[in-house]
């Protein structure tokens, strides 16, 4: 059986059992099996990998290894410039949006306070997730590395964090997503864009004392929800501000 030597690198470790991370090692492999398959079979998900190089020259997934080969495996470039060298997903979303599973429902809430789209359900099933994130080119958020493993998902993002608000921070920085945070400009049930409203159109749903102190409201055009500068947005805009401080501190 051929063998060769395989390198992973940075947060790719993470994925490895502990006698393979930060060196080269070994590893006996069948002849027909694809870089990818080899390097899923290792435990990475090929979502996290952005770089393949074999004997120093970039290949593509689908690339056969060779008996003696040395493979280097490099994760997510988002924030590295490769200026010259070919990244496996060539099409980086920059404009990311995202979708997630059923197990991070208080993460997809608080990327919508922060203004990402976020499209969350708490029956998805796998199968959904990879069409959904396949054919709407949203990047895949989970902690379930096999639902990664699918072929028709091309984004994706295994969430190391357990703690939602963690869990947000390290999305924030994985994607490099600071210049793109649009606060409190999402429904943070449905998902939907919020458009503000006229005070006295709404006049009727409101309770006396938001009537009386508040003025600037805003509206989901799918779900009706309406909200305002209250004391839930105090509360959210603590959390907002200690996220922000935590992705500016490193």
């Amino acid at each position: 059986m051929p063998e060769a030597t395989f390198r992973f690198y940075a947060e790719l470790n993470d994925f490895l059992p502990a006698q393979c991370r930060q060196i080269g090692f070994l590893y006996c492999f069948d002849s027909h099996a694809s870089v990818k398959h080899i390097i899923e079979s290792l435990g990475v998900p090929h979502t996290e990998v952005d770089l393949i190089l074999i004997n120093g020259l970039p290949v593509d997934f689908n690339c056969r290894v060779s008996d003696k080969d040395i493979v280097s495996v490099y994760p997510m470039f988002e924030r590295l410039d490769i200026t010259g060298i070919t990244p496996l997903r060539v099409k980086p979303l920059r404009d990311p949006c995202f979708v997630l599973d059923t197990h991070l429902g208080k993460l997809a809430t608080y990327l919508r306070m922060l203004g990402f789209d976020a499209l969350y359900k708490n029956d998805f099933r796998d199968e959904e997730l990879a069409v959904i994130s396949s054919q709407q080119k949203r990047i895949l958020l989970t902690r379930d590395r096999g639902l990664l493993k699918r072929n028709l998902v091309t984004h994706g993002a295994y969430i190391r964090e357990e703690r939602p608000i963690q869990q947000a921070i390290e999305v924030i920085k994985k994607f490099d997503l600071t210049s793109t945070i649009a606060p409190f400009t999402r429904c943070l049930v449905c998902n939907a864009r919020l458009v503000p409203v006229a005070k006295d159109e709404i006049n009727h749903r409101l309770l006396p004392d938001t009537l009386r102190y508040f003025y600037e409201f805003v509206v989901c055009p799918v779900c009706d929800r309406t909200y305002w500068k209250g004391s839930h947005y105090d509360r959210m805009q603590k959390i907002l501000d200690f996220i922000l401080q935590r992705v500016a501190s490193g």
